[in-house]
């Protein structure tokens, strides 16, 4: 600790204020990545966020299309045909505009998935992951959306989830019991999945899946850039100060202390002359008042010796 004391005491002006500037640029660099980091973070997240519940409204507003428009006027077929027209379910119609849309440039990585625990097609099948966030929907039923990240190979995905009820009683025309149920329903599907549901009930998840990666990365490059901006701006910050110190400062300082230093040994030719009334300014004239005031006293002490 005394070595350090001793170390700082016989730096000059310049080098401290150069420590304390690079100590301040340091912590403003560090406070300032934080907050930008944190902001950076929430605004990507809210992106990603905004996607996802753009293309959460667009294939709900499939599936009531479906289950409205296109459902009643195909409804009769599904006696008398021998095939099931999967385009009455919203389900299916859902996931086939989804995947028209996957095939549009930039969205290949894009996911809907209608998870159901008990699905008439198993392509619907809610693996654990999912199927855990359609528990919790079914634990509370006062949960209308969740979210969050999925890792997957490709990197992290986020994901937004809303609860699928069976909210009409025409589902159970298809989904009470093999026995009601439309025979080319039976006859493409079989008898052993998508029965059993209740009114009400809730039996799976609608969720999209929006790439992360790409978003959060771009939101680090741009930390990146903004916090190399800062740091230049720093750098040139302390250069300038420098210039200015070294200018209206030390220079003037270092001239004086050396005028002062001629005068304690006798020589009083020499003059400081400072072109700015700063504070510079007075210690100049100052000391050359002092070396004045110096120069009448020896004159009138050798006045007295003779």
């Amino acid at each position: 600790m005394l070595k350090d004391n001793h170390l700082l005491k016989n730096l000059n002006i310049a080098t401290k204020l150069n420590i304390l500037l690079t100590v301040i640029a340091v912590i403003t660099v560090f406070l300032s990545g934080g907050v930008l980091s944190l902001i950076l973070a929430h605004n990507s997240e809210r992106v990603v966020t905004d996607k996802a519940l753009v293309l959460m409204e667009t294939m709900s507003a499939v599936r009531n299309y479906t289950s409205t428009k296109v459902n009643p006027e195909l409804a009769a077929r599904l006696e008398t045909d021998n095939q099931f027209l999967p385009q009455t379910v919203p389900a299916f119609s859902a996931r086939e505009v989804f995947e028209y849309f996957r095939e549009q440039g930039g969205y290949k990585d894009f996911f809907y998935k209608e998870a159901t625990l008990n699905p008439t097609n198993l392509r619907d099948k809610a693996d654990k992951f999912e199927a855990e966030i359609v528990e919790k929907f079914r634990n509370n039923r006062e949960l209308n959306q969740t979210s969050g990240f999925r890792s997957f190979s490709s990197g992290d995905i986020f994901y937004i989830a809303r609860p699928l009820e069976v909210s009409k009683e025409s589902c159970l025309r298809c989904h009470s019991t093999p026995d009601v149920a439309p025979k080319s329903l039976l006859t493409t599907y079989g008898r052993e999945n998508g029965f059993n549901w209740k009114l009400h009930e809730i039996i799976g998840a609608q969720m999209i899946l929006v790439p992360a990666t790409a978003i959060f990365e771009s939101a680090k490059r741009l930390q990146v850039s903004v916090t190399s901006i800062l740091m230049g701006c720093l750098a040139l910050a302390i250069l300038l100060i420098n210039f200015f110190l070294r200018f209206s400062v030390t220079t003037p300082l270092k001239k004086m202390a050396q005028l002062a230093q001629r005068i304690s040994t006798g020589d009083l030719s020499q003059e400081f002359s400072h072109p700015y009334n700063d504070e510079m300014g007075m210690l100049a004239a100052s000391l050359n008042r002092m070396k004045v005031s110096l120069d009448i006293a020896m004159e009138m002490l050798s006045s007295d010796t003779e």
